[in-house]
């Protein structure tokens, strides 16, 4: 989004300093600024402030500062970066005329507004997060490098505690909200599932009463929700009678899904039915395509174009990936976070493929569980064992004695040992485990 010097020093209460140059877009990384760009230096473990004169040798423009600015530049002074930047946010969003579309929930979230940004964009210019950007940062710098002809905007959001989330809403004043499920993660911020309900329905509670909000049937939580806004509902589920007793009003039957682990299935809404045909993989997409659907069946986009963008729709990396080691060993590369509703979607998946021999998962831990974490983690290797699926466990106890444990990623790929064709393999933990670092490994093998 272009904005002038002083344009930004009006939105932020700031003081400019040096020419009113014209910007383009913002960020707060000086690693990857672009030219044009204003930067944002924010204050944590690092102070951004050390990086302004590497930023403006990138190509940034202008840049917000607390301290005096750097002679010879164009500077706004401020007296908080952060506020400054969800300032900007807010006067970035005023300058959107079409919908802004929130989506949240514990698992689902960042796929749901992948797939929602494809539909969307079929029909209307279209800006979204990049990758999980759902915070107080990210938020605000999605608005910010949105193109001046956005036409809808899809923003992810995520919450920490209770009250994250109406801060978002208070910087993008969403129309449209989706709240995709209520599940127990983060229980170690939140305290219990009641708790992540409440932060998650921030989102319903903020909208318009000219709004919309696009709730999953399927979770008697998420459902609830309804009662807490004045938008219309529109419902979706996997089912025609999901957790209420009425029916959904987007749903979807005959769902199959192929050896490639792509879904399909016929999608029934309001205005008209069709079939659909995934590119995201895994059976769990379904439910994440519906909510994308039901955004843009409300937003007036036709259903051939909602069938064309969700087969199209691809989601961020490393969710599902499903690719082949050099020796032919399958391997479905989950390895972004993980929490139990994504790990027992992540086991059915490798449960599902056509593998003759073994069939493995390397895990790492799933982080920020709480009290409920060792016995959340034992019944995933409960599960897996069900399943007739070897456990790796990598840098985590709470698996249990009857999975295999290693201390790193080297103890993974001996543990593996020698796979072949007839073999597949799952890699997934939460952020903090990193073990897509298995992944590459295995397809750098020869």
């Amino acid at each position: 989004m272009h904005l002038t010097a002083s344009e930004v020093a009006s939105a932020t209460g700031g003081q400019l300093s040096g020419p009113d140059v014209d910007v383009d877009g913002a960020s707060i990384d000086s690693r990857t600024i672009g030219a044009g760009n204003l930067f944002v230096p924010v204050v944590a473990e690092r102070d951004g402030h050390d990086f302004i004169q590497g930023a403006l040798d990138k190509g940034a423009v202008a840049y917000l500062t607390e301290r005096e600015p750097l002679p010879g530049t164009t500077a706004i002074r401020v007296a908080d970066t952060q506020k400054a930047l969800a300032d900007l946010g807010r006067h970035a969003r005023s300058r959107i005329d079409g919908p802004v579309v929130g989506v949240t929930g514990s698992v689902g979230k960042t796929s749901t507004k992948d797939l929602l940004a494809a539909v969307l964009s079929t029909t209307f210019v279209t800006a979204a997060n990049e990758r999980s950007f759902n915070n107080e940062l990210g938020l605000p710098l999605t608005l910010l490098n949105a193109p001046d002809d956005t036409q809808a905007a899809v923003v992810e959001m995520g919450a920490r505690g209770i009250g994250h989330i109406a801060l978002l809403c208070d910087i993008a004043h969403p129309s449209v909200g989706v709240v995709t499920r209520v599940a127990g993660v983060h229980l170690e911020l939140f305290g219990s599932i009641d708790d992540v309900a409440q932060a998650k329905g921030e989102l319903i509670e903020s909208l318009p009463s000219d709004g919309l909000a696009v709730l999953n049937a399927d979770d008697p939580r998420v459902i609830a929700m309804a009662s807490r806004s004045s938008a219309p509902v529109i419902s979706y589920g996997i089912d025609s009678s999901g957790a209420i007793d009425e029916p959904a009003d987007v749903y979807a039957t005959d769902i199959t899904v192929g050896d490639d682990l792509r879904a399909a299935f016929t999608l029934h809404t309001p205005w008209g039915q069709t079939p659909v045909a995934l590119s995201a993989r895994g059976a769990h997409q379904v439910s994440n395509a519906l909510a994308a659907a039901a955004v843009a069946g409300g937003l007036g986009v036709g259903i051939d174009a909602i069938a064309a963008g969700l087969g199209a729709g691809q989601v961020s990396a490393l969710r599902m990936e499903l690719v082949t080691t050099p020796g032919g060993t399958t391997v479905i590369n989950d390895a972004y976070n993980a929490n139990p509703t994504s790990m027992k979607a992540a086991l059915d998946a490798l449960a599902s493929l056509p593998a003759t021999g073994r069939r493995v998962a390397v895990l790492g831990v799933m982080a920020e569980l709480g009290a409920d974490g060792a016995a959340e983690h034992a019944q995933i290797a409960a599960d897996a064992a069900q399943r007739g699926i070897e456990v790796i466990a990598v840098d985590c106890d709470a698996y249990g004695a009857q999975v295999t444990h290693v201390a790193d990623i080297d103890g993974a790929l001996a543990a593996l040992g020698e796979l072949t064709a007839a073999d597949a393999v799952l890699v997934k933990g939460s952020r903090v485990a990193a073990l897509e670092r298995v992944a590459a490994a295995l397809l750098g093998a020869q």
